[in-house]
């Protein structure tokens, strides 16, 4: 049909229609019955971008492109005098395609139905809707991307979206996270509160906040515990709903308990820690001077409690001090407490306590220590030792008195371990050496960078002649403060530190340096170098002294090291092959304070040693102290047996020179030739001019 028919020829009817349609804002067409514009307006030409003029007696199939619009004006055929409205593509004169809204109603046009047809432009319509359907994507995706559940509801309480995350969160069964029941979704989150009651008294409460944000948290029956925001949904500045995050804070919950924990308590054995321990014994305190009720302090130390981590490992050791602390608790009553201090050192706080129940404490620990440890079939014990201190009336402090608890605790530990000792008065003595010593080991490692140290020589001739052989470097000290510091004053402090190594490195380079000064000058001298078992253990002790050998350009034979007795009973095999790889640089070795130690003849008569230096405590009764005089000749026969050279230290009379000299000693040193002098005062008094490298003359004996 819409082919069959023919366009007719305009009349003044189309006319009068066209003018009647041009003020319209709409497009409009008015189509005859053959489907071809009759008449069209100006905002016609404008949505297809021609002239209104050019779009008559055009047939409409020509303008709108979909494929529907022919079964669309066949629907108009047949719908007769019904209006009818579709959506359609306009092809515009450019080629592009535009949506419009296509209106159709039936007119009479001289007998005959024609068409006025209005079209209304989409495109601002449809930009808009797909601008809300990507924002409604967005927000989609930012609501199932949180970690949080999302609840929106509108002030009616009617649900308007929630996110998976609440529907995991929740736990809410399948069907009801496909469609949502308002009354159903409500009452299924009530039934997963632990506290129903509780948590429809916190909702009454969010309804009466009205607009204000609101927080708080809740746990469920499975455990979780859940924290609650709710922050008002306003449109325009009004309140439409409000929004609900639930966020799963049952872990952090768990994260914050245990770092509660971990601050309060000892990680490993569950006991409380110092922090525990001294609010704790700071409270006791107060209340013993308020109300005279005493307390006491137990120190307790495991003996030789390294020995079961070096045979059977750390693990088996951490079993031991957890069950260390479980039998200290049952040891007490449950007003006293037990804390862990590091390592091995537990304390015990006993309050309303006085001596006589201290006593009774540590005797029951005593006897609870005695039971055998047994530990993967394993089986052994571990005692411990127990220093007990009482506050002293208005004057103790809570670091008072573990300080003095922990004097007590070495005493107990110095006199054969395994038994309690209460602190005394004392006691305190041994307290403020100790501090003494903390304050000399300080004062030392500032006084090195500094260069306060310094090393004097002391010669050492022959007894026979008095000619000059060697000189033995000794360090000195001059500190600001201390003064003149002896070194068997900080020596010993050094070798307890561990600082006696830097020390002892110091003093190899300065020593052998001197020695290159001397041998550059033609002086023929050996220069002595004490060396501590420390400092002898190190790693890599040999290549360093064959290191600053090397940096000074000596011989080895210059430089004599004189080791302790006590070195060469440790680890034997490994002191042999340290000590013959010194031998083999040329570096000679000496025994030193030889007789006041413990020594092999076997170790000697293995080990490269080429010289025995008697100690100055048996020169000083030299010649008429028959006990000293047989010690010095027994020394010297061994000597001579072992083919060792033989040097006298302390000798500071003819007598004892001669005396030596007569038993076949070779060698000494002492105030008879000379203090240790610096280097300027030791030239001098050896006669060796400045500069000189002329052979030196013998020693003078001076008293």
């Amino acid at each position: 049909m819409l082919a069959a028919r023919a366009a007719e020829p305009a009349t003044p009817s189309v006319a009068l229609a066209a003018a009647l349609i041009d003020g319209l804002c709409d497009a409009v067409w008015l189509v005859d019955p053959d489907y071809r514009v009759l008449a069209a307006n100006a905002a016609a030409g404008r949505l297809i971008g021609l002239p209104a003029s050019t779009l008559l007696g055009r047939h409409v199939l020509d303008l709108l492109v979909m494929p529907e619009d022919r079964c669309f004006w066949q629907e108009v055929d047949d719908g007769g005098e019904a209006c009818l409205d579709s959506q359609t593509l306009l092809r515009r004169i450019d080629g592009s395609t535009l949506p419009v809204l296509r209106q159709v109603q039936p007119v009479g046009w001289g007998g005959r139905c024609a068409y006025l047809v209005m079209l209304r432009d989409l495109s601002e319509q449809r930009r808009v809707e797909n601008e809300l359907e990507e924002r409604l994507a967005e927000l989609r995706a930012t609501l199932e991307s949180t970690a949080d559940g999302i609840l929106v509801i509108d002030l009616d309480g009617h649900v308007r979206t929630f996110n998976q995350t609440f529907a995991r969160l929740w736990r809410l069964p399948p069907e009801l996270a496909a469609r949502p029941d308002d009354d159903e979704l409500f009452d299924w989150m009530r039934q997963q509160v632990a506290e129903p009651l509780a948590y429809m008294r916190r909702l009454a409460q969010l309804d009466a906040a009205g607009a204000q944000a609101t927080a708080d948290t809740f746990g469920l029956k499975d455990g979780t515990v859940v924290e609650r925001v709710s922050l008002p949904q306003l449109r325009r500045g009004e309140p439409v709903g409000r929004v609900f995050s639930f966020r799963d804070i049952t872990e952090r919950i768990e994260a914050s308990r245990r770092i509660d924990s971990l601050a309060h308590t000892d990680a490993l054995t569950g006991v409380a820690n110092r922090q525990v321990l001294m609010d704790r014994l700071q409270f006791a305190l107060a209340r013993a001077r308020r109300e005279h009720a005493p307390c006491a302090v137990l120190a307790i130390d495991l003996d030789h409690f390294k020995h079961v981590n070096d045979s059977f490992g750390h693990g088996i050791g951490d079993r031991v001090l957890v069950e260390v602390a479980q039998r200290l608790t049952g040891s007490l009553r449950e007003v006293d407490q037990v804390a862990r201090l590091g390592s091995d050192d537990f304390t015990l706080l006993l309050n309303q306590a006085d001596a006589a129940t201290a006593e009774t404490a540590a005797r029951r620990v005593l006897g609870a220590m005695q039971r055998p440890f047994e530990v993967d079939g394993l089986r052994f014990n571990v005692t411990c030792s127990i220093g007990i201190a009482l506050p002293l009336p208005d004057t103790d402090t809570p670091d008072d008195l573990l300080r003095r608890a922990g004097i007590a605790l070495e005493e107990v530990k110095a006199s054969g371990r395994g038994h309690f000792r209460f602190h005394r008065a004392a006691d305190d003595q041994d307290g403020e050496r100790l501090r003494s010593r903390l304050q000399l080991d300080h004062a030392m490692r500032q006084a090195l960078p500094r260069g306060e140290f310094r090393l004097h020589y002391q010669p050492q001739v022959d007894i026979a002649d008095g000619r000059l052989l060697g000189a033995e470097a000794l360090i000195r000290w001059t500190d600001a403060q201390l003064g003149e510091v002896s070194p068997a004053r900080f020596i010993p402090v050094a070798e307890e530190s561990g600082f006696i190594v830097a020390i002892g490195d110091w003093v190899l380079r300065q020593a052998l340096a001197q020695a290159a000064r001397w041998y550059g000058d033609g002086a023929d001298l050996v220069v002595s170098v004490n060396v501590s078992p420390l400092q002898f253990q190190q790693p890599g002790f040999v290549e360093g002294v064959a290191q600053v050998l090397a940096q000074a350009g000596l011989p080895g034979e210059r430089l004599e090291l004189e080791l302790t007795e006590s070195l060469l009973v440790r680890d034997a095999e490994e002191t042999l092959q340290r000590l013959q790889a010194l031998a083999a640089l040329g570096v000679r070795l000496a025994i030193d304070d030889f007789g006041t130690g413990y020594s092999s003849l076997g170790y000697l008569k293995r080990f490269p040693i080429s010289r025995l230096k008697i100690d100055r405590s048996f020169i000083k009764g030299l010649p008429g102290d028959p006990s000293d005089a047989g010690i010095v000749q027994a020394i010297v026969q061994l000597g001579r047996a072992l083919r060792l050279e033989v040097i006298a230290e302390g000798v500071e009379t003819d007598a004892q020179r001669a005396f030596l000299h007569g038993l076949g000693a070779q060698q000494y040193q002492g105030f008879l030739c000379a203090p240790a002098l610096e280097v300027e005062a030791f030239n001098a008094r050896v006669g060796l001019p400045a500069g000189a490298a002329a052979q030196w003359p013998a020693v003078r004996r001076v008293r």
